[in-house]
């Protein structure tokens, strides 16, 4: 069976409340509360987005993301009371699209899994073909970069942050544009860009450690060179 969520966390009643939320919505949601329940949920199910929580009990989360990771690419939105940018850091080191902080609203939550879905569908209900635009690397379509003919699949924020750096090729943005373009009202430290930075590179740059296309502008921010 396919749900739009998975929803991924020991707080049952938490959970709970947040399934029926999003299912007012027209959100279909699966609900797994511990690491055990959750591998079982893909042997026969399919899912467009995970939320998934660092704690479970006396399991953890990053470790169930790694495993999810070596079978599917579904977009990971990790969520936590953890604070420390180390815990995020590790969650988008790891694999995870995005981390949200405890407590939040479920309004809110709703909206970032919404906008997934939205990319989601977009992606899917398009047949794939690269720009008209020769020029243009960034494909909309299929959420990918192109480049020498090639097409590079992109997860959700890889490829925000690639479209909005190109929006503004050849020009230097800060790392708070960055972050109000892409992350839009939320605060992250140096750390989550830099990791997104370094994961972006890593896919379109020939050679990540000397990067000819996302330059960085020390003490400021970036500059897509293209």
């Amino acid at each position: 069976m396919h749900y739009k969520t998975l929803i991924i966390d020991d707080e049952i009643e938490l959970t709970k409340m947040t399934a029926e939320y999003f299912e007012m919505f027209g959100v279909t949601c699966a609900v797994a509360n511990d690491k055990n329940t959750a591998l079982e949920f893909f042997r026969e199910n399919t899912c467009d987005v995970i939320l998934l929580d660092v704690n479970l009990g006396d399991q953890s989360g990053f470790e169930l993301c790694k495993i999810i990771r070596e079978s599917f690419d579904t977009p990971i939105l990790f969520i936590s009371a953890r604070q420390s940018d180390d815990d995020v850091l590790i969650a988008l080191n790891i694999g995870g699209d995005d981390y949200i902080k405890k407590p939040y609203t479920l309004s809110v939550l709703l909206a970032k899994v919404n906008v997934i879905l939205k990319r989601t569908a977009n992606k899917e209900s398009k047949p794939e073909s690269v720009p008209s635009d020769s020029n243009n690397p960034i494909d909309k379509d299929t959420m990918s970069f192109v480049l020498d003919g090639r097409k590079i699949p992109l997860k959700a924020r890889e490829f925000a942050l690639a479209e909005y750096l190109y929006e503004n090729r050849n020009s230097i943005v800060t790392k708070d544009q960055i972050f109000e373009a892409v992350w839009g009202d939320s605060f992250y430290s140096d750390g989550t860009l830099n990791v997104h930075i370094r994961r972006l590179r890593e896919k379109i740059e020939d050679d990540p450690n000397n990067p000819r296309i996302i330059k960085t502008i020390w003490g400021t921010g970036y500059m897509m060179e293209i």
